[in-house]
């Protein structure tokens, strides 16, 4: 059944990944379910609403993604990963991305790197560590900073800001339109320029959703 809910997932959002990708993306489904029961990674709990709810609603960022990326090999840095959401669905689906999912709870960041070695992705790790701590050349001069139901977009762009490689960008996955944080991040942080809000439709999911892409201003 799971299968079958990805597959269409896979094909409503134009994305072709290989049978081991696929089988990798189940993998780390039941993975996350399994370590939930004990570490409490996600509210989510239902195996149907996790597929929704994370897993496709985390894929649906890969297609705006490559795009902005053009699908070069690039460093990816995730803050407040929790389970790895979008970070482990972005590293499975896309080995030319170095990903470092980073999260303030050490059971957070143990649970990463246990996905990175169970399903065998090289290109995956797991930092305990409050994203402000980090520093570009720490955070491997990230060349995107994303983020999922973290926090507001004033807070996550000033708080991961020195992990931010010169020319980069940062993509904050969100709900509805953010309107109310759009102004108050425009009204605190000026240096930080939103050059485009792309809204995302998520298989099987009846909700809002949208990426806000941000950039530094040129100083």
């Amino acid at each position: 059944m799971s299968r079958t809910v990805l597959l269409s997932g896979l094909q409503a959002l134009g994305l072709s990944l290989s049978e081991a990708q696929v089988a990798l993306l189940l993998d780390y489904l039941a993975l996350l379910q399994k370590w939930n029961k004990v570490y409490n990674l996600t509210a989510v709990r239902d195996p149907a609403e996790m597929m929704t709810h994370h897993l496709l609603d985390s894929l649906s960022a890969i297609p705006p993604l490559l795009r902005q990326t053009g699908g070069q090999p690039i460093r990816l840095l995730d803050v407040g990963s929790g389970g790895g959401l979008p970070g482990v669905v972005i590293a499975i689906t896309c080995p030319q991305i170095q990903v470092s999912c980073v999260d303030t709870v050490g059971k957070k960041a143990a649970f990463i790197q246990q996905a990175a070695a169970t399903l065998k992705l090289p290109n995956l790790r797991g930092v305990h560590a409050r994203v402000e701590s980090l520093k570009a050349e720490e955070g491997g001069g990230s060349d995107v900073i994303c983020s999922r139901a973290f926090a507001s977009l004033l807070d996550f762009v000033s708080w991961s800001r020195p992990a931010l490689k010169p020319g980069a960008v940062w993509m904050a996955m969100k709900g509805k339109h953010p309107t109310e944080e759009l102004l108050a991040l425009q009204n605190a942080a000026p240096w930080a320029d939103v050059f485009h809000v792309e809204p995302l439709q998520v298989p099987g999911l009846e909700a809002e959703r949208c990426i806000v892409w941000l950039r530094e201003h040129a100083t």
